[in-house]
Formats: C-alpha cells, structure tokens, sequence
C-alpha cells in the first residue's frame, strides 16, 4: 500500500482531510479546535506524507509539520479543481456552473472549464445557522438540529404571501415565503415549538443561499448551481430547503457526493502534480 499524499482543508469549522489508498480516496473530518489532533493523526498514521494544506487555518497547520513537508494552496483553487475532480465522476457533468460553497459563510463562484471567477458570497451560512439554534432554542449540536428541525412546520413561524392575502387571490404562489419569522412579531408566535422554530432557522439560511445563487446564476448565463460544503452534509432539511427553491427559480441545483471535501482533494490533487 502507497499513501504518502494527503491534503487538508484546514477550515473556520472543521478540519478536513482526504487521502489515496488503494486507489480509491479517503476522508476523515476533526472539529476545527483539533487542528493540532489532525495534524498529530498524519504525522502517526503516514509521517512521511507530503502534505498540502488549504483554508483559514493553513498557515497555522503547516507551522504544525516540518517546512519542506506541508505546502499551502489557495482555497479558491483547491475548492474549485476538487469540485471539477469529483463531477467528472458523475454523468453528464455541466461544462460551466455557479459553485456555492456553504461552509460557515457562504462562497459563491463562476465555474468553466480550468476556470474559476469568484462573484461574491453572504455570511449566512452554517454559522448563522448553529448560532441562530443556540440562540433561539438552547440546540447547539448539529445533528440534533437536523433531526429537529426536520419535525418542525416552517409555517407555523414563516409569514407566507398567502397569509398577507387572507381571504383573496394573491398575485404570486400563495406558499412562497414573505417574510422569515414574520409570523412572530405579529403576537402569532404562541405554541411555537423548538422544531417549528429550528425548521424556520434552516428555511432562512436555505432561501438565503439559494436566492444569491440563482441571481449570480442569472448573470453569468448558467442553469446549474452546485452545492457544496459541510452544512449539506447529512442535512437533507437544507438540501430540500435549498434545491425546492431553486427549482422554482427554474435553475438546476446538483449536491455532489463527498463536496464538503473539495478542498482538501483539491489539495491532494496538487500534491500529486
């Protein structure tokens, strides 16, 4: 067995990290606190890797490993040519795309072919969603989050354009939000659950996301927006949240398996050039 390349996406949240074995990758995470654990893990588990670093904290990581072992590659590029890595796996991968990073913020870019235009982004992303939940309900975990909010009613908390039209026909789809949390500050917010108010919490940073995606969608001339990032993973609330409201937009959400590790393949690959 050869594995002497690893690359790592050393983020705001967490620490990622992908690794070839047998030919296939490989993928282990660390809370971004463990920095030092992650790069402890390498140095025990293959000491003689060459390792490039990428993210917020990879200056940090690479003072952690000798100097000539550990390189740094931008995050833009790494993001962007590890997305390219893994949609050439899959069948029809689109020729250009908008790729929407949703880490703690969110990163929005122009992708075509070897090139990548980075348009802008929001700070609302998986942060704002962990701090809004702690905030508002006292759930600071993520996975109990998910499974929470997934048995919440968005609507009880969400003002929808059908409750502004009560009693006639409004002029757009009655279900659309109008406003996120309007029903509360109308005295509607009696009987609201945690669930009802986390699945709120995910609908804002859903529609948010989505609706920035589509505008830059619109002005680079692209149906297709791919979704990446750790908030996706194991969060199909999000994922539903955010490609339903694509849809209706008329574009193409696409969620690539394993996209919260384009970075840190993105890293490996250039390990391997």
């Amino acid at each position: 067995m050869s594995l002497n390349r690893v690359g790592i996406d050393a983020g705001g949240t967490l620490v990622k990290v992908a690794y070839s074995r047998d030919g296939e990758l490989h993928y282990r995470k660390f809370p971004s606190r463990y920095l030092a654990e992650a790069a402890a893990w390498v140095k025990e588990y293959v000491p003689e890797a060459a390792v490039c670093a990428t993210g917020g904290k990879a200056e940090w990581l690479q003072s952690m490993f000798a100097p000539e072992q550990c390189s740094i590659l931008p995050e833009f590029t790494a993001t962007c040519s590890g997305v390219q890595h893994l949609l050439s796996l899959t069948k029809n991968p689109p020729e250009s795309y908008i790729l929407t990073n949703v880490g703690t913020g969110t990163s929005i870019h122009y992708v075509e072919k070897d090139t990548q235009i980075r348009i802008g982004g929001t700070g609302v992303g998986g942060g704002t969603m962990m701090g809004l939940a702690a905030l508002l309900t006292g759930v600071d975990d993520f996975s109990q989050m998910v499974e929470a909010a997934a048995k919440g009613k968005r609507s009880i908390v969400d003002l929808l354009v059908q409750d502004i039209y009560e009693g006639s026909t409004p002029p757009i789809i009655g279900d659309l939000t109008a406003s996120n949390f309007g029903k509360i500050p109308l005295g509607k917010g009696d009987g609201v659950s945690r669930e009802d108010m986390l699945a709120a919490v995910v609908g804002l940073v859903g529609e948010t996301v989505a609706t920035t995606s589509i505008f830059a969608s619109g002005q680079y001339g692209t149906s297709d927006i791919v979704y990446i990032g750790s908030t996706f993973a194991d969060n199909p609330v999000l994922q539903e949240a955010v490609a339903g409201y694509t849809r209706f937009k008329e574009a193409n959400p696409l969620f690539v398996e394993h996209g919260e590790y384009s970075g840190a393949i993105g890293a490996l690959l250039a390990c391997q050039s």
